[in-house]
C-alpha cells in the first residue's frame, strides 16, 4: 500500500515525532543529543549549542539536538514548561541574544510540539561547518555529560579541525524525510545507472543500496530517506523540486545576436535537470546553435562546428566541477556571442589560470568531480585543459583565454581569425600555450611549430620570431637549452 502524501506541516510533524523516537532510543554515550525537563538557563543553552554543534561534526552528524520534556537517564516523556518564544535574557529575546553570542553564526531553531500527550521543545543545532562554534568567544565540546572548553581537550580539537577541513557542500542535505517513492520521483535513477554503466537492479532495495553507496541519498529517521546535495545537483529531475538556493545552481545559457551583452538575446535556456542527467541535452542544444567553420585539412576542406565539441564539453564540465558551491545566488553561466563562447563559474580559482594546463587538478567538490569522471562526462584527471588547447590549435582558433573575474573564473573560446587579425596579446598567449602544450607532450616549441600553430607561411618566419621575442620579454617562455638557442623553447615554469 502506497504511503499517504503529506503536506509540508504534516511532513514536519511526522519527522519530528520520528526524530524524538530515534533520539530517545540513543545510547547514553551519544554526544550530540541532550535531554532536559525544565532547566533552561540561557548561559547553559549557549554553551550547549557550541558543545553539541562541535560534537555533531566529530560524530559525522548533520545536526545535534536538545530535547526539553524528556528525562535524562531513562528518556521517559515528562513534558516541559519551557517556552523559548517567551524567554528573555538581558532584556533581549532568548534566540536573538544567543545568536549574538555564537561565532560563527549558527542557524539553530527551537520547535515546540505535542508528543504522546505531552508538550516538548526541540532545539535543532547544525553541525559545525567551517570552524569550531564558540559561545562568548570560547569553543566547547561534550565529554560524557560534561561541557568543557574545547581547548582543554587538544586531541578532540585536532580531530575536529580535521573533520572540518574535509567537510564538503556535497554532503549537505537537499531534502529530508522522504519515502522511497518520493526519492525516485525526484531523482533520475535510471540515468545514474546508465551513466555509471551499472545494471539496473531488479528490486528497490538494490537501487537504494547503490544510490546510498555513492552518497546520493542517506537514511533518515522513521525509515525515511534524505537526498544529499550531491544527489540533487547531479540527478534531479527538476532542481526546482528542491530549495531555491539549490535551484539557482542550475546551468544558464544565453545567446546574443552581437559581440556584447547589450545586443539582442536570441536564445535563453535556464537548466532544470541535474548536471549529470542534463549534460548531454545541454551540450546538444548548444551545438545546434553553432554555425559551421570551414576546416582545411591536409587534403580537403570540411565543414565543422565553429567550436570543437571536446573543448565545449571540457570547459562546461570544469565549470561545474570547480565552482564554489557555497556562493549563493549564482550559477555556471554559458554565453554565446557572435565572435566567442564564454563559460563562467562562481568561485576564485584554486590555481593560477595560466597554470591550468600543468598544475595537478584541485577541486572544491571532490565527490562531484569523481562521479563526473566515472560517468565520462569529462576527461581523466589532469587532461581536460590539454584537450581544450589542442583542439583550439587543430581547428585554427585563436588561443582560449582563462581569467579571474571578481569572484569567478571565465573561460573563453574565440571564433576563427587569421594571424593578421589577432591582437598582440592573443599572439603572445598562443605562443605560451603552444609552448606549454608541447612541453607536457614531451617536446619543445620551435619557430616552425609556432608558424604551423599560427598559420604563418614558411617564408614569413620573422613574424613567428617576433612573437617569440615578445613572449620571452614577458617571461612566459624561456630557451629550453641556453647553450643551444635553436633547441626550442619551453614555458617559464618548466
Amino acid at each position: 500500500m502506497a504511503s499517504p502524501i503529506l503536506d509540508a506541516p504534516e511532513r514536519e510533524q511526522a519527522r519530528q515525532h520520528a526524530l524524538i523516537d530515534d533520539l530517545r532510543s540513543l545510547p547514553a554515550e551519544a554526544m550530540w543529543a541532550e535531554f532536559k525537563e525544565n532547566v533552561a538557563d540561557p548561559e547553559m543553552i549557549g554553551k550547549l549549542i557550541s558543545a553539541l554543534s562541535n560534537a555533531a561534526r566529530l560524530a559525522d552528524q548533520h545536526f545535534a539536538y536538545v530535547v526539553w520534556g524528556v528525562r535524562d537517564g531513562d528518556h521517559a516523556v515528562t513534558g516541559t514548561t519551557f517556552e523559548p518564544s517567551a524567554a528573555k535574557h538581558k532584556n533581549q529575546p532568548l534566540d536573538f541574544w544567543l545568536s549574538k553570542c555564537l561565532q560563527p553564526s549558527v542557524a539553530f531553531c527551537f520547535k515546540s510540539m505535542d508528543y504522546q500527550g505531552q508538550r516538548l521543545v526541540l532545539l535543532e543545532i547544525p553541525a559545525a561547518a567551517t570552524s569550531p562554534v564558540e559561545f562568548e568567544r570560547t569553543a566547547y565540546v561534550r565529554v560524557g555529560s560534561a561541557t568543557p572548553r574545547l581547548s582543554d581537550h587538544p586531541e578532540r580539537q585536532k580531530l575536529l579541525w580535521s573533520k572540518l577541513q574535509s567537510f564538503a557542500w556535497e554532503t549537505g542535505l537537499a531534502a529530508q524525510f522522504l519515502t522511497g517513492d518520493e526519492v525516485l520521483a525526484r531523482l533520475d535513477h535510471t540515468s545514474y545507472f546508465d551513466l555509471t554503466a551499472q545494471p539496473l537492479p531488479d528490486n528497490r532495495a538494490g537501487i537504494f543500496d547503490k544510490l546510498r553507496a555513492d552518497r546520493l541519498i542517506e537514511a533518515d529517521v522513521g525509515g525515511k530517506w534524505n537526498i544529499t546535495n550531491l544527489g540533487a545537483i547531479l540527478f534531479a529531475k527538476n532542481l526546482h523540486d528542491f530549495s531555491t538556493s539549490l535551484a539557482r545552481k542550475a546551468v544558464r545559457f544565453v545567446s546574443y545576436e552581437g559581440s556584447n551583452r547589450a545586443t539582442t538575446v536570441t536564445h535563453r535556456r535556464d537548466g532544470q535537470k541535474g548536471y549529470a542527467n542534463g549534460f548531454k541535452g545541454l551540450t546538444d542544444y548548444i551545438h545546434t546553435l553553432l554555425p559551421n567553420n570551414e576546416h582545411i585539412g591536409t587534403a580537403f576542406r570540411e565543414e565543422q562546428p565553429l567550436y570543437p565539441a571536446i573543448a565545449i564539453r571540457e570547459l562546461i564540465a570544469n565549470a561545474l566541477i570547480h565552482q564554489d558551491m557555497t556562493i549563493t545566488g549564482t550559477a555556471p553561466l554559458i554565453e554565446l556571442f557572435k565572435d566567442r563562447l564564454e563559460i563562467t563559474n562562481p568561485g576564485q580559482p584554486l590555481v593560477k589560470p595560466d597554470r591550468f594546463l600543468d598544475s595537478p587538478p584541485r577541486s572544491r567538490n571532490e565527490a562531484l568531480a569523481s562521479l563526473m569522471r566515472r560517468m565520462r562526462l569529462c576527461e581523466e584527471q589532469g587532461t581536460g585543459i590539454d584537450k581544450v588547447l589542442a583542439s583550439a590549435e587543430l581547428h585554427q582558433l585563436p588561443p582560449p583565454d582563462f581569467r579571474e573575474e571578481d569572484t569567478s573564473v571565465r573561460a573563453s573560446l574565440f571564433a576563427p581569425r587569421r594571424f593578421a587579425e589577432m591582437t598582440q596579446d592573443e599572439r603572445v598567449r598562443a605562443c605560451y600555450q603552444h609552448a606549454a602544450l608541447r612541453y607536457v607532450s614531451g617536446d619543445r616549441m620551435t619557430n616552425a611549430s609556432l608558424r604551423e600553430r599560427l598559420g604563418i607561411a614558411e617564408g614569413n618566419a620573422s613574424q613567428a620570431s617576433a612573437v617569440i621575442k615578445l613572449a620571452l620579454n614577458e617571461r612566459l617562455i624561456r630557451p629550453g637549452d641556453p647553450e643551444r638557442p635553436r633547441a626550442g623553447y619551453v614555458p617559464y615554469w618548466a
